[in-house]
């Protein structure tokens, strides 16, 4: 298995290099609760659930409150959406099936596609063809755009697009760039990669998962499809996020729901401590940033030094501080998971949307206390460690309107994406374009007085735009 030994890094090599200075230093994990509160009081959320794994010790807090309108603090027991971290969960399924050679990173996505559906190629300059492979779209490299259309108003979260439209779309999209070429941040792959799992096993995702990951780890409530008595768990912000309710369209991407407790177990299975252990190969890094052209929507941890199977490695990789992380958010949450393999520490933390604004960024304060726990010094400042983290990314002016997609391929054409077309300008993909004439410069006139004009109703309508359009990381 060639593609697995690239970018391994030996842990037993990494942890004798721990700086005896900060090791000497580092805080106990039982101690953990101040600087939880600190971190509470700088995200500014409704509620928080807070869990440090290392080695065999364990702490868990609740902050604040299940919900705004409630009093009690959540607990090992609350409901909480994983939103993107949902995504390594699927990754950790595609090892899985790699390794009993189910299935091979090589293959490419037609192999598993419905029948009568034809997945976009790209043709490179020497003439070579480049399919998306399941390697692809497990590491953000297919050349897919991160969405390929937003839900209608009132919509429940991620539960669109579903699989009838994503491989509708599929007949008609295009990509941005050779598969493999660059990385650049897409929901959508990971929902085409649960599709080829899914017809690559010949059972459900719900299925595929419950079997290879729930039951062997004793995972009791991560699941796609909450009960009411799950459901009545769930913590909320300060907004009405919408129903709790299947979200298997977005298994792959976005919809697993789980708690504290059962994070506990992930958090060990990830860090390798007990049986069973996730496969090294899970964790490996298997694209170099200067292997690809650029890279984007991955730095919202750090900027990465290697793109594994859905996680994100950040620092630098032959060094004991070296961050395994992957960043979620979506329907009022914030969650993140970060791992420091060197030390077998491990934190999970998940935020509920408050009215108060963030005084720092949570992701980049995670990182420091786990480092601080394993006795390591912090994160290296950057131009983002200071910017509040949001509970997602609101879609970008020029996306595809669902409305116009509908219409669109009702009528048989491709959905136009205006902002696709930019990028692709900007990036010389698009070459063909006409070499327009300067006009000749005209005379300025004089700027007439500025007077205050009050918002449009439409102008007004696209910046309150719902929030079941923002997307998760």
């Amino acid at each position: 298995m060639r593609i697995f030994t690239r970018g391994l890094v030996t842990l037993a090599a990494a942890a004798l290099a721990i700086s005896p200075l900060y090791a000497q230093t580092r805080p106990s994990i039982e101690n953990a609760s101040e600087l939880g509160q600190k971190l509470f009081q700088h995200t500014a959320p409704t509620g928080m659930v807070l869990v440090v794994v290392q080695n065999n010790k364990l702490f868990f807090q609740g902050y604040g409150r299940v919900s705004y309108n409630a009093d009690d603090h959540p607990g090992p027991d609350s409901v909480v959406r994983l939103c993107s971290i949902s995504k390594i969960l699927a990754t950790d399924l595609l090892t899985k099936l790699v390794l009993d050679k189910t299935v091979s990173f090589d293959d490419p996505l037609q192999k598993y596609a419905p029948e009568g559906v034809t997945v976009p190629t790209r043709k490179s300059r020497d003439g070579v063809e480049h399919p998306i492979t399941l390697l692809n779209l497990a590491t953000h490299t297919a050349g897919l755009p991160r969405e390929i259309a937003y839900p209608e108003n009132g919509a429940a979260h991620f539960t669109f697009p579903d699989y009838k439209f994503r491989w509708d779309w599929m007949q008609h999209g295009g990509l941005r760039f050779d598969p493999g070429s660059a990385a650049h941040y897409s929901n959508i792959g990971f929902d085409l990669l649960a599709d080829a799992m899914e017809k690559a096993t010949g059972k459900s995702y719900a299925q595929l998962f419950s079997e290879r990951t729930a039951q062997p780890l004793g995972l009791k409530e991560t699941t796609l499809s909450p009960t009411e008595a799950q459901c009545s768990r769930l913590m909320q912000g300060s907004r009405n996020e919408g129903p709790c309710t299947d979200t298997t369209p977005a298994a792959g991407s976005g919809g697993m729901y789980s708690t504290p407790r059962d994070m506990v177990r992930l958090l060990r299975y990830f860090l390798g401590i007990g049986s069973p252990a996730q496969p090294k190969e899970a964790q490996a890094v298997y694209f170099e940033p200067s292997q690809l052209k650029y890279m984007g929507g991955l730095s919202h941890a750090g900027d990465p030094t290697g793109l594994g199977l859905g996680w994100i490695i950040i620092n630098d990789r032959n060094s004991p501080s070296m961050i395994v992380q992957k960043t979620g958010g979506g329907a009022g949450f914030l969650t993140y998971i970060a791992l420091n393999p060197a030390t077998r520490t491990g934190i999970f933390v998940a935020e509920t949307e408050g009215r108060r604004r963030a005084s720092s960024n949570l992701f980049h304060e995670v990182n420091d206390i786990l480092l601080q726990f394993a006795g390591l010094p912090p994160m290296p400042d950057d131009k983002q460690a200071h910017r509040p983290a949001t509970t997602a990314e609101a879609p970008k002016p020029g996306g595809v309107d669902p409305r116009k997609t509908r219409a669109a391929q009702k009528a048989g054409h491709p959905p136009v994406n205006k902002a696709a077309r930019l990028r692709a300008r900007s990036h010389s993909i698009k070459k063909s374009a006409p070499v327009r004439k300067k006009a000749a410069p005209k005379t300025r006139k004089a700027a007439p007085a500025k007077t205050k004009v009050k918002p449009s109703a439409n102008s007004t309508k696209k910046t309150t735009k719902s929030s079941h359009t923002k997307r998760k990381r």
